[in-house]
């Protein structure tokens, strides 16, 4: 196994922790603390505009950066998984190694070889029915 050849960038660190960290019940207790506080403030700012906008801001703030952050560990573990994956397929001697990469053709390809597979799994069924009745048949002819 190679060893890591560049060090990890500081927006995947922070990208890393800040998933861990919203990910955590402590993050949802402290949103719904600060919207409760919130709430409690209305009658103090008579439920003004200003008092509305600074919830109405800070959430949509909040929810467009969480969508990058969100995005980019999605991204990251997708890669992941498809490298182990294709190590998976590689490493199994049946496995078709066309199977590699998958995931970089288009559409049309991949439904075609979903396809294939959907006709493989259709003849397994099949036969997985085959078999069983003949396992019935066998027991029924067993008890006679």
């Amino acid at each position: 196994m190679k060893k890591r050849s560049r060090p990890i960038s500081a927006f995947t660190r922070f990208a890393k922790l800040a998933a861990r960290a919203t990910g955590k019940p402590g993050a949802f207790i402290t949103a719904a603390i600060i919207i409760v506080l919130w709430a409690f403030t209305g009658p103090i700012f008579g439920y003004s505009d200003t008092w509305q906008l600074v919830i109405n801001t800070s959430t949509t703030i909040v929810t467009f950066l969480m969508v990058f952050l969100i995005q980019n560990t999605q991204n990251r573990d997708t890669e992941a998984m498809q490298i182990k994956l294709d190590e998976l397929i590689r490493a199994v001697e049946s496995a078709q190694n066309t199977m590699l990469d998958l995931e970089e053709l288009d559409d049309e390809e991949l439904d075609s070889i979903r396809a294939e597979y959907e006709v493989l799994a259709q003849k397994a069924r099949e036969e997985l029915r085959r078999t069983k009745s003949k396992i019935r048949q066998a027991k029924a002819n067993q008890t006679r």
